[in-house]
């Protein structure tokens, strides 16, 4: 089915708005598959999934895109690109950061569709066997990625979570439904809408402190004209175990329903920086940073279609609105979906690795004209930031509420930034709060504080993060009375 001309216009096309649709700060992958849904109705059931697969699978990578040319992360998982990516841009490595992005998004891909075919039915078996005190260890585990993602400022990087937290708390209980902090304000009853905070922290927060220290009159930053601004074969395959490693880890913890790729893509750093030569290294600029980012947050959309297609559960909001389209063509998602169509599962697998490979041309393409975004004058580019923030703010709820919030948040990010205080524990905060907070409570509810020590995979979950928080800090202390 897929060697005909229509199939593959229709992945071509699916990859082409996915990685439009993923640069835009304020079009989730949800959003875009929701906003394209309407365009498969007249397809057939395989070609309107592929549709959507494709978009799904590009958007997350063109999320990178914003995030290692501007600061501006264009997906919630692209925010840990943007660790790495962005120092490497204003060194101008521009090149390497995009090559780098796009190459580990498609071996992501790979890894995760690889999987998805081969180990659906006992990876869907192990998400069944998690309970709310596993989902609150997982993002307990999540949590202690700040012993490494603040490098030495431990005690910044922990204020910085605890406000995370702290704000993901206004809004309704998500338990009781009473409302907190919201100070009688509809606009808050939902809390903060996470894309407009995303946005104000690191894109706007960029622009104040760029013009604080008078960047604004600076030249752009060139490129190395002495080497080309793609990375060598040698440099890919330095960073193979880096991607390999990452693409399996966001593919199994993007089987678990509410995990996804943002969650994934925290730790899959978290681990590269542990396993580096140079830890030092990250956040300024090391290109395995970038690779663990992206080869996680792609590989976790095949993770997510796992429970998608073998138990008709949503891994990911994206693939909620995947059921959506399924149901809408009669199709419903589950172990029959193998037995009565086989012909859309097997159409969906094959054409996922379609997508990944005119991924890899398209990304290509497309980069010769982001890389030309360095050379933009910041007298330009900063109007330009400001522009697409509020626009990209505003189209999330159609709220200028949000388009305050986003402004509110850059000028907490500058203020922040100036303090030497780190605002991606922030982020890591807001995105885990939910998650920890209904699951404590629900466990306490249904067994007490107990049930988390009781549950063997819940106590191993728990250790794991202690130990990721101790050993930073005994290692440091080793290295302090050895220095003295």
């Amino acid at each position: 089915m897929l060697m005909g001309v229509a199939p593959l216009l229709v992945i071509a096309a699916g990859v082409a708005v996915g990685i439009l649709a993923g640069a835009m700060p304020g079009i989730s992958p949800s959003m875009a598959v929701a906003l394209l849904l309407p365009f498969s109705f007249g397809m057939t059931p395989s070609m309107g999934l592929v549709l959507l697969c494709a978009i799904y699978l590009a958007s997350n990578y063109g999320g990178s895109i914003t995030a290692v040319m501007v600061n501006t992360p264009g997906t919630p998982s692209a925010v840990v690109t943007a660790f790495d990516g962005y120092p490497l841009t204003r060194k101008g490595d521009a090149g390497t950061a995009l090559g780098v992005s796009l190459v580990s998004s498609v071996v992501g891909g790979f890894i995760g569709i690889i999987i998805l075919v081969l180990f659906s039915a006992p990876l869907a078996r192990m998400a069944l066997k998690f309970w709310p005190a596993e989902y609150f260890a997982l993002a307990i585990l999540g949590l202690s990625t700040i012993a490494s993602l603040g490098g030495g400022r431990w005690l910044e990087s922990f204020m910085a979570v605890l406000l995370g937290l702290l704000l993901n708390t206004i809004g309704l209980d998500p338990l009781s439904g009473v409302s907190r902090f919201t100070f009688d304000m509809v606009r808050l009853y939902d809390g903060f809408s996470f894309i407009p905070v995303l946005i104000g922290l690191f894109a706007l927060s960029e622009v104040f402190s760029g013009i604080e220290s008078g960047e604004v009159g600076m030249p752009p930053v060139q490129p190395d004209k002495e080497r080309s601004p793609w990375p060598t074969i040698r440099e890919y395959l330095k960073l193979k175990y880096s991607m390999i490693r990452a693409g399996i880890l966001g593919t199994v913890i993007g089987v678990f329903p509410g995990a996804g790729g943002t969650i994934a893509s925290f730790i899959a750093y978290d681990v590269e920086k542990r396993l580096s030569k140079d830890p030092d290294g990250f956040g300024k600029g090391a290109p395995a940073g970038v690779a663990a980012a992206e080869a996680s947050n792609s590989s976790s959309v095949g993770g997510a279609l796992v429970p998608l297609l073998t138990l008709g559960i949503p891994g990911s909001s994206s693939a909620a609105v995947l059921i959506g389209a399924l149901m809408i063509h009669d199709l419903q998602p589950g172990p029959e979906l193998f037995t009565r169509h086989p012909d859309v599962v097997y159409t969906l697998f094959s054409s996922l690795f379609v997508a990944n490979i005119f991924l890899l041309f398209l990304g290509l393409l497309g980069a010769r004209l982001w890389i030309k975004a360095a050379l933009i004058p910041k007298r330009l580019l900063y109007p330009m930031i400001f522009a697409f923030s509020f626009i990209g703010s505003y189209a999330v709820r159609s709220s200028l509420f949000d388009v305050g919030v986003c402004l509110a948040f850059g000028l907490l990010g500058w203020m922040l930034s100036r303090s030497k205080i780190p605002v991606s524990p922030i982020v890591l905060g807001m995105i885990l709060g939910t998650m920890i907070e209904k699951n404590l409570r629900t466990t306490i509810m249904m067994g007490g504080v107990s049930l988390f020590f009781r549950r063997p995979l819940s106590l191993a979950l728990l250790l794991l993060a202690s130990a990721s928080v101790v050993i930073p800090f005994i290692r440091e202390r080793k290295r302090a009375c050895g220095g003295s």
